[in-house]
């Protein structure tokens, strides 16, 4: 599903958990805030990107205080988009994340976020039955 992606034009937000740092909703509750997230800057390479998932708007800038390459937006009502791209103003990269489709990719973009993960195109793949019959 992986390579479908990228032989359809698009891009893999990761390809491994080697790729990139991704700190996920749950990683910043069980270290109880964003406060130890800074110490990962030093802890890994310089060429490593670091992503935080927020799931309120109140947490955008915590996170990039504490030093995120980009901010996932996880399944953010569209109202709340916006906000978060004015609110992020340019400082770092605004992905949105969570039950995009395509009855509404095109409102998720014209926010103004900066990627969109399409999570479906991976996980929720439907093979088709194609067949070559030679008489």
């Amino acid at each position: 599903e992986k390579q479908a992606v990228i032989h359809g034009g698009g891009h893999n937000h990761r390809f491994s958990l080697s790729d990139a740092v991704l700190i996920k909703d749950n990683h910043i509750a069980a270290i109880d805030g964003f406060a130890a997230v800074g110490d990962l800057r030093s802890r890994v390479s310089h060429m490593t990107h670091i992503e935080i998932e927020v799931d309120r708007l109140d947490q955008i800038e915590p996170a990039i205080a504490a030093g995120a390459d980009s901010i996932l937006c996880d399944n953010f009502p569209i109202a709340d988009l916006q906000a978060a791209v004015k609110l992020v103003s340019r400082r770092t990269l605004v992905n949105a994340s969570g039950g995009v489709t395509l009855d509404n990719v095109r409102l998720i973009a014209e926010t103004g976020v900066d990627l969109i993960s399409v999570g479906a195109l991976t996980h929720s793949v439907k093979s088709i039955d194609i067949g070559l019959d030679v008489a």
